[in-house]
């Protein structure tokens, strides 16, 4: 039996987003789907009055869900499960056993104009399969998969899928290598290093060595290397990834700590999601301590 495209709703313009792009690659690939809520009853007493309420609520919205994705696709099978415990634990349990996690982003900001934490790190940092974030507007014409990659063996499997990816959709494939120069101070303190010159030219190499290999197992796909210097990594493929159909990132980079489950850059990309994003978690990758 073929592994479910899972998707967790919670009645925002986000999941809306992410059931209909859920359902668009369940009909691509010929997966079922499975529209997931969950009633985070943690704090509720068993005497709680409006328990059953509450309930009731959930699996009206997962109806309503179901419905809405039986007229969009009439073609996929899909089914409903109503859940407990929190979104992210109950998106981490299903994880397991689906091919693809689909959640919904938002485009809510604090008062100061800082983005708000989303739901969606969660799911992506406890996750056991790739994730999915659909940003709540999307734009119309998309084209064009762009990956994030720094050598890691993370960011070389996020190319393997991302490479995947635009071949079957015949789309042109952006491979991003973005680093920040050094501080000028840096800079003064070593004269006539070479320092940055050294530096465009090691990530010149790693950028060449990511895409090593793709001509040959898809000779009809375009690949684009693009070197970025002094900017952020998120910010460039925020920038880059701007009206893409796709944006693909690894979990994790090779500047994390050994034990941070998702990336400074990744958790960037995820507050801000460009477009479509997908965070590849293809199969562990063991980190030394």
């Amino acid at each position: 039996m073929s592994k479910e495209i899972v998707v967790g709703i919670n009645g925002s313009a986000g999941s809306e987003a992410a059931l209909t792009w859920a359902l668009e690659r369940a009909r691509r690939d010929k997966l079922p789907v499975l529209i997931v809520h969950a009633v985070d009853d943690r704090w509720m007493s068993p005497e709680f009055q409006y328990h059953e309420i509450i309930r009731e609520s959930g699996m009206d919205l997962l109806q309503k869900a179901q419905a809405s994705a039986r007229e969009q696709a009439p073609d996929v099978e899909v089914d409903i499960q109503l859940r407990h415990g929190s979104g992210g634990s109950v998106l981490r349990d299903v994880s397991t056993e689906a091919a693809l996690v689909v959640v919904g982003g938002h485009g809510k900001r604090w008062l100061d104009g800082g983005p708000m934490t989303d739901r969606a790190l969660q799911v992506v940092a406890a996750s056991e399969c790739p994730v999915a974030v659909i940003p709540v507007k999307r734009a119309t014409g998309d084209r064009g998969v762009v990956v994030g990659v720094d050598g890691s063996a993370e960011s070389l499997q996020a190319v393997a899928f991302a490479a995947a990816e635009a071949d079957r959709g015949g789309d042109d494939l952006s491979v991003v290598l973005a680093f920040k120069s050094p501080a000028r101070w840096v800079e003064k303190q070593l004269p006539s290093s070479g320092l940055a010159e050294s530096l465009v030219e090691e990530n010149r190499i790693v950028l060449a060595e990511s895409v090593a290999g793709l001509g040959g197992q898809y000779p009809d796909l375009t690949v684009h290397q693009r070197l970025e210097t002094n900017i952020e990594p998120a910010k460039a493929l925020v920038n880059i990834a701007d009206g893409a159909r796709l944006l693909v990132i690894g979990s994790r980079g090779r500047g994390g700590f050994s034990r941070t489950v998702l990336g400074s850059t990744a958790h960037a990309v995820l507050l801000t999601v460009p477009c479509p994003t997908l965070v590849t978690r293809v199969h562990k990758v063991k980190h030394g301590d």
